[in-house]
């Protein structure tokens, strides 16, 4: 159907007055009904600025304490807009109105759209949030967790049991572990030009790294606040390469305080409510902390996870960090493992770091098994341009 002029500069109004929000200047002359109307009466919930009506209807400009109210606004906003603006909303609403400690009601956290975010408020809540509320938002982060590890765990053992089979070549392998491509690089100086072939005097195969423990990866996880869905990822990824029988892994989170919570990794939601976040931050203390761990410094890959703002003593820091590189630690900086575009972190401390030969970069859970990977194999990381 052929739209008419009529019909389209109408739509252009429709559209121009749902993002003017009715206030006086808005200047359509439009009026909202029906289903627009709704949406208008949602989004001024949040973002109005005053009481004034508009268009035959109250405008509220605000959603209150109470909780019934948010409740119903949280299943309005569900049913007009798409759940990737349902979570912005959400999040504005908490930031915006106040409205965390409403979180601690369980038919809050029934009504919410769960997401990384949510999930960090809720840690960031957990001392203080009720008996009767903790099953609730256990079942709310427990759905964000098994949604992550369904988009990244297959991805991620993959990776990085392949890096751990090339990490692991040997030269008298049996025939099914030959690495033809390796085998005849290494030996095309016996290249036999009337039988165009090569004699393959040695041989170069991939090790049988499921066997035995191969590597040893510690995770060191800032658990500030600013760093809520960066420990969130950090704890599935963590859970995902415990599972691998391959690598030993270690998970350590820290403020001014180090909790080790590798005993909980056989599930992420328990190392989740295991963290403490906010407050303030140590890491040479938690580096310290790591390095104590270690036992086999060649075999083992440190990430810190932390926007460098430290608390601690820099220096001493540094030190511990140049320390494990001497002794073949490969030491990775990340100073955010999440979606959420370029983090706030020290510049100077990340400088520090580069000149030791440990870049700090920001990382994407899609990029962090290419990153783990690149660690095992000892070899050039790939850093996002940060710019």
């Amino acid at each position: 159907m052929t739209t008419q002029p009529g019909d389209a500069a109408q739509e252009r109004l429709r559209r121009w007055r749902l993002v003017l929000g009715g206030e006086a200047a808005d200047g359509t002359g439009h009026a909202l009904t029906g289903r627009d109307a709704a949406m208008d009466g949602a989004l001024s919930a949040l973002y109005g600025k005053g009481d004034r009506p508009a268009a035959g209807r109250e405008r509220t400009a605000g959603l209150g304490a109470s909780a019934p109210a948010v409740a119903r606004w949280l299943g309005d906003i569900r049913t007009y807009f798409p759940a990737s603006v349902v979570q912005v909303m959400q999040r504005d609403a908490i930031d915006r109105l106040g409205l965390s400690t409403l979180l601690l009601e369980p038919e809050m956290l029934e009504a919410v759209e769960p997401d990384v975010h949510l999930v960090g408020t809720l840690l960031s809540l957990n001392k203080a949030m009720p008996e009767e509320t903790k099953e609730t938002a256990r079942a709310v982060v427990r759905k964000v967790v098994d949604d992550l590890e369904q988009r990244l765990a297959t991805r991620t053992r993959a990776t990085l049991t392949g890096a751990l089979d090339r990490s692991a070549r040997v030269h008298r392998p049996r025939p099914h572990d030959i690495d033809w491509n390796r085998t005849i690089a290494a030996n095309l100086k016996h290249y036999l030009p009337e039988h165009g072939t090569v004699v393959p005097e040695r041989l170069i195969g991939y090790g049988r790294a499921g066997r035995s423990v191969q590597k040893d990866v510690v995770l060191c996880v800032d658990q500030s606040g600013s760093m809520a869905a960066s420990v969130v990822h950090a704890a599935v990824f963590g859970a995902v390469l415990a599972s691998m029988r391959s690598i030993s892994t270690r998970l350590v989170v820290f403020d001014t305080a180090v909790v080790d919570l590798t005993d909980q990794l056989d599930d992420p939601v328990d190392v989740l409510f295991g963290t403490r976040l906010g407050g303030g931050t140590d890491i040479n203390r938690a580096l310290a902390y790591c390095q104590s761990r270690i036992t086999r410094p060649t075999e083992t890959v440190v990430v810190l996870i932390s926007d460098l703002y430290e608390g601690g003593i820099r220096d001493e820091m540094l030190k511990r960090v140049a320390a494990m590189q001497a002794a073949g630690v490969r030491f990775v900086t990340l100073l955010a493992l999440s979606d959420e575009g370029a983090p706030e972190y020290d510049r100077d401390h990340a400088a520090a770091l580069a000149a030791l030969g440990a870049p700090a970069f920001a990382c994407t859970p899609d990029l962090f098994p290419e990153v783990m990977a690149a660690a095992i194999e000892k070899r050039p990381l790939p850093i996002p341009d940060m710019a």
